[in-house]
């Protein structure tokens, strides 16, 4: 080979290898981008949720000083939210660390988790898929656009307003269905949701922040003792939701400069213990007071369904919905009125029939929820809330063998039904039997399912 020839290999070797030495250190110093999206003033919520304005700031705060280029935005619409996650994927680079935080509401259908924009107008189910954003769709776009490490962190297990409405829904959330070198993290267990109020801060950020700022651990043992903190902090009636397929190394407070174990806990925290068999306890807990009249005029979602019926009195649509949200409020007598016209409008409407029995069942016309209830039935033999309905009327009259089986044929066909759960409980243990693991499945899909029934005026307690 020639001097000039073997010169020539010289140079192009040393360029390679300068490229493959620039390529290794972009990929080590990869950059970090974050979306953070706190949905706190939802006009159908009965209160601000506090707590989101707070922890969002507070993870804002601690991303930052991670490294990540944070975008913090807060109650967006859903035109709002898909501009912001339109910019979040444009900014994604290849290699990229790509993380996404939401904390508000979200709901899942059809096996799929949807993260809700402050204006979503949901009614029925399919009315989820149009107004919310799907979590999987996310995952999968942070990876199309590139994102080596894609990072879900949703603080959304919330029992909502939007679930009441109809209630063949699915408690909680769906798992997620994520690319590989994935990590998400929900608050709360699959199918459950997470006791909430009137807080400043959460206890699911407040242990995710203190596990973030650990040096030396991996993000997925962070997360792991995020996990077992919250499990241990609330005496396991809360446990996060996990999921993680990554394969790259990556700590959010620094580097790890040992191998992160993964099947043990923080060591200065003791091993979430399994939980013991409980004895049936009987408990009754105080029904939510009614609303007043100035609660109700003051309630948004009421005043715009009147505003459209005071246009148009044959907009049975707008009544319907109205009456549902006076049920729900327990204005009951309000409630009525509404059903009532709609059935005479419609005598075979199925739903509003199941809606005037579960009514009546609540205020104590046990005898015509049972009528209406049978009605529903028969326009709609598959009717699952139709069965929960009656199921409640037959608790009610003391007939529990009868509410047993239309809670169960209610399971059935809805088997994340917290209410036909908890009154099938209730049932089997008037009856002489146990009942305790419907009424614990029950709770922990739906921490507030005994004060729902206590304002039905059915509690645990036993004659």
């Amino acid at each position: 080979m020639s001097h000039f020839m073997r010169a020539a290999m010289i140079l192009l070797l040393t360029g390679l290898l300068a490229l493959g030495a620039g390529r290794a250190s972009h990929a080590a110093d990869a950059a970090k981008l974050a979306l953070v999206i706190g949905n706190a003033r939802y006009p159908d919520n009965e209160f601000v949720l506090n707590e989101v304005a707070n922890d969002t700031q507070d993870v804002t705060e601690e991303l930052k000083r991670d490294g990540f280029v944070v975008d913090r935005q807060n109650n967006l619409t859903a035109d709002a939210m898909r501009q912001v996650l339109d910019r979040f994927y444009a900014r994604i680079e290849r290699g990229a660390v790509a993380l996404i935080f939401f904390d508000g509401f979200a709901i899942q259908s059809n096996r799929q988790t949807y993260l809700l924009p402050v204006d979503a107008q949901i009614w029925t189910e399919p009315d989820v898929a149009r107004d919310g954003f799907s979590l999987d769709t996310i995952l999968a776009e942070m990876n199309t656009r590139g994102a080596a490490i894609k990072i879900a962190l949703i603080d959304a297990s919330r029992r909502n307003p939007f679930e009441r409405r109809f209630r063949r829904y699915s408690a909680g959330l769906a798992p997620a269905i994520a690319p590989s070198n994935s990590l998400v993290l929900y608050s709360a267990a699959l199918g459950a949701v997470a006791a909430s109020g009137k807080t400043e801060h959460g206890l699911f950020v407040a242990e995710l922040l203190r596990e973030m700022r650990v040096p030396n651990i991996s993000a997925e043992q962070a997360l792991t003792n995020t996990k077992n903190g919250v499990v241990a902090a609330t005496k396991r009636e809360q446990v996060p939701w996990l999921s993680s397929s990554l394969t790259t190394e990556f700590s959010f407070a620094g580097s790890v400069t040992r191998p992160p174990d993964t099947k043990a806990g923080d060591p200065t925290k003791p091993e979430p213990q399994k939980p013991e068999p409980q004895k049936p306890v009987c408990e009754a807990p105080q029904a939510e007071p009614l609303p007043s009249a100035d609660d109700l005029a003051r309630d948004p979602v009421i005043a715009d369904l009147s505003r459209k019926i005071a246009a148009n009195p044959n907009d049975v649509a707008s009544r319907y919905k109205r009456g549902q949200v006076y049920a729900i409020k327990r204005a009951y007598a309000l409630a009525m009125q509404d059903f009532d016209v709609v059935i005479r409008r419609n005598p075979g409407d199925g739903e509003a029939l199941n809606n005037r029995c579960w009514t009546r069942a609540a205020t104590g016309d046990l005898q015509g929820a049972l009528a209406d209830c049978n009605l529903a039935l028969q326009v709609d033999p598959g009717l699952s809330d139709a069965l929960d309905s009656r199921g409640l009327v037959n608790l009610k009259l003391g007939r529990t063998a009868e509410a047993i089986k239309d809670y169960t044929d209610a399971i059935q066909r809805n088997p994340r039904s917290s209410s036909s759960l908890f009154g099938r409980g209730i049932a089997t243990r008037k009856s002489g039997g146990d009942g305790a693991t419907d009424i614990a499945q029950a709770k922990s899909m739906n921490p507030n399912i005994a004060k729902e029934f206590a304002g039905y005026g059915v509690t645990e307690c036993t004659p």
